[in-house]
Formats: structure tokens, C-alpha cells, sequence
């Protein structure tokens, strides 16, 4: 990855909408090595989103174990996220705290029986497209996640945009597309998240999806920090 986080900045953009964009987290021919471990990457396990009801395509689930260099990204961008997890949880009057370090936290997860890992690439063709969901399921859930896209838009494939809902308590589903870009990652909330009110904070509830491929391959990635029972 080519940026460092800006937790300031950061902060700010999820606070407000849930998620944060960061451009070029990868260069352009890094972002094309990684996709190519669709093909080459034998741990990876391959899951049809129409078999789970998420949609058509595939999702190639990574091991417990990430490979190499994703291993590292995870736990550099856990590290980063916990004090906004964290700050999430105090807004919101939750007394669990997350631990610094994603080793200590993915304890927590096996000592609950989470131990089906969540992240994993995303390969979209023409008709394909992921079905709005959230991976929110065990006692212990981090409220961040990372996404990016590996595939180049209007080149590599067309359509297939990437897209949050946020729902608040009796209004109407806001719809946001992130503007992702080769290489781009984006930070984003795994299921609910904050919001000032007039009278303080209350959740709301997000989902993700991606809208349907119209021609072309889309390949993307996306790194969950908790593991589901």
C-alpha cells in the first residue's frame, strides 16, 4: 500500500458518512499482481454467490491464515481502525473495548466459536453483481471493514459500482456510490454506526453491494477483521 492512514481525516469521513476513500492505496500494476491471485493463489476457496443468496459470481474466501502480503496490511490497518472502533463504541454508550492488536481481538473470536474467515477477492463478469448484506453475525464484530478494486473501470469492465445504504430510524434509505478507482481502497461500516442527533448519538444501519457488471471482469477484495461462527 502506498499511503498511511490519516486517522484525523479518517475519523472525520466515517463519522460523517460511513465511509472513507483512499486513492491509490495500491499502484496501478501492484493492484493487477494482486487480482491475478484469482488464478494463481491455490488456499483460496471458491464460493458461488448465487449458492449463499448473495448474488452471481464468485467469492474466493481467503484461509484463517492470510497469505502473504495481506497478512500484514490486515493487522497494520486493524491497528489503525481499533481507536476508531473504539471511539464508535464510547459515542454510542458501549462499554466493549477493542484490543490494540487483531491477534489478540481474533482470540476473542475463537474463544466464541467465530472461526469461519470473511475476507476474501470478489470476481464479478458481465451479469454479475453482489447483493446487498452485511457480515455482522457473532458476539464479537468489529464495525469497520476494508474494501478496494483491483480492475481498472471503463477498461477491465463497465458497470459494476460499488454501493452503501444507510438507513436511519423513519427516514428513507440514503443510497451512496463510491467513486473507486483502480488501486482506490475504502474504509466503510460493516453493519451500524454513529450518528449525531439533536439529542445525542443513535445507530444507524448500513449494507453494501455491488451493482451489476454490464461487460467485462471486475475484481475486488474485501478484508474483514472478525471471523463469523
Amino acid at each position: 500500500m502506498q499511503r498511511a492512514l490519516d486517522s484525523t481525516d479518517i475519523v472525520a469521513q466515517l463519522d460523517a458518512e460511513g465511509y472513507a476513500v483512499l486513492p491509490r492505496a495500491f499502484a496501478p500494476d501492484q493492484a493487477r499482481e494482486l487480482a491475478a491471485q484469482v488464478d494463481t493463489l491455490k488456499s483460496l476457496h471458491r464460493v458461488s454467490l448465487n449458492s449463499i443468496d448473495l448474488g452471481l459470481g464468485n467469492m474466493l474466501r481467503f484461509a484463517s491464515k492470510l497469505p502473504a502480503p495481506w497478512a500484514t496490511w490486515r493487522d497494520a490497518l486493524y491497528r489503525g481502525l481499533a481507536p476508531v472502533a473504539n471511539h464508535w463504541n464510547e459515542a454510542l454508550g458501549v462499554k466493549y473495548r477493542y484490543p490494540a492488536e487483531l491477534e489478540a481481538f481474533l482470540l476473542l473470536n475463537r474463544e466464541a466459536g467465530q472461526t469461519q474467515p470473511l475476507s476474501h477477492l470478489n470476481r464479478l463478469g458481465a451479469g454479475d453483481y453482489l447483493a446487498l448484506h452485511q457480515s455482522n453475525e457473532g458476539d464479537h464484530v468489529f464495525p469497520l471493514q476494508v474494501v478496494a478494486l483491483l480492475s481498472e473501470p471503463g477498461k477491465d469492465f463497465h458497470g459494476g459500482e460499488f454501493v452503501l445504504t444507510e438507513q436511519r430510524p423513519r427516514m428513507q434509505s440514503r443510497p451512496m456510490v463510491l467513486p473507486l478507482g483502480l488501486g482506490d481502497m475504502a474504509i466503510i461500516s460493516t453493519a451500524k454506526k454513529p450518528f449525531k442527533g439533536g439529542k445525542g448519538f443513535y445507530r444507524v444501519n448500513l449494507k453494501h453491494a455491488i451493482s451489476r457488471v454490464h461487460r467485462g471482469e471486475r475484481i475486488g477484495v474485501e478484508l474483514s477483521f472478525h471471523d463469523a461462527p
